[in-house]
């Protein structure tokens, strides 16, 4: 659900297509029973840049991505809005083909979806106001005292802070805008969430929030399918893969993220 300041910026992302020793084809064509199919995508629209609504219309990093696999898969795109906890369930019961969210590949999640090839590399980071950055500015600083420490339940922040800030008072928030809202009103002291929301604060210079750009996770956002849809999972690798070779990867990234993000 993300910035040039002190030269952090060179720690934030890197895009890799070297995350797996699998390699898609350049050139997949999808079945012909695919071509004039609907492509379910499940979404949970509240992660800018990566995915988000304006003026009711679902618009970022992944609506951008949609666009262009329909064009590749020659297959009409239809937004399934969902909860965010809602959307491996949707998946696994069939009543959406495909989640680009904003997801991170996890052990946990690979035991439930098949994911593609990482599109881009985003650990999470910590938010701070700017205010506190003396008290707060390093990593390190995380894991001493008993911060009120904001995340968003059902991700993997919520799995940092349990798992590794054992001093912090850990409080649950439906979505990152409400966590965002806490922490400009001092109800929590620090917002532990995905790269591109850190990202983004670099933007919100009224808000008086600051992002600290050292990754506290190693992650990657992709895509996931069924288990059992492989042919699924293959189109979309081969449609990544033409991505990268174009430049168009690269573009999309550059287009939503105002940092140094780059394709390896």
């Amino acid at each position: 659900m993300s910035s040039r300041i002190l030269g952090l910026c060179l720690l934030a992302a890197v895009i890799s297509n070297g995350c797996s020793s699998r390699q898609a084809p350049v050139t997949a064509t999808p079945p012909a029973s695919a071509k004039t199919s609907v492509l379910r995508i499940g979404v949970a629209p509240d992660y800018p840049p990566v995915v988000f609504k304006r003026e009711g219309v679902v618009v970022g990093i992944e609506a951008d991505f949609a666009a262009r696999l329909g064009e590749h898969l020659r297959r009409k795109i239809e937004w399934v809005e969902l909860p965010w906890t809602a959307l491996i369930p949707a998946l696994q019961q069939g009543r959406i083909d495909v989640i680009m969210s904003g997801m991170s590949v996890t052990p946990e999640r690979e035991r439930m979806v098949l994911f593609t090839e990482p599109y881009m590399r985003a650990g999470q980071m910590a938010i701070i106001r700017a205010k506190d950055v003396a008290l707060l500015g390093q990593p390190s600083a995380l894991s001493r005292g008993r911060w009120k420490v904001g995340f968003e339940a059902g991700t993997t922040g919520a799995r940092f802070v349990q798992d590794s800030l054992p001093l912090a008072i850990g409080m649950p928030f439906p979505s990152a805008e409400q966590a965002l809202r806490a922490l400009r009103a001092g109800e929590i002291d620090i917002f532990i969430h995905d790269a591109p929301t850190a990202w983004r604060i670099a933007e919100d210079r009224e808000g008086g929030l600051l992002g600290l750009y050292t990754p506290l996770t190693e992650e990657h956002l992709a895509w996931a399918v069924r288990k059992t849809d492989i042919p699924l999972r293959d189109q979309l690798n081969a449609a990544l893969a033409r991505w990268r070779q174009d430049g168009s990867l690269q573009a999309t990234l550059d287009h939503w993220i105002k940092v140094q993000v780059r394709v390896r």
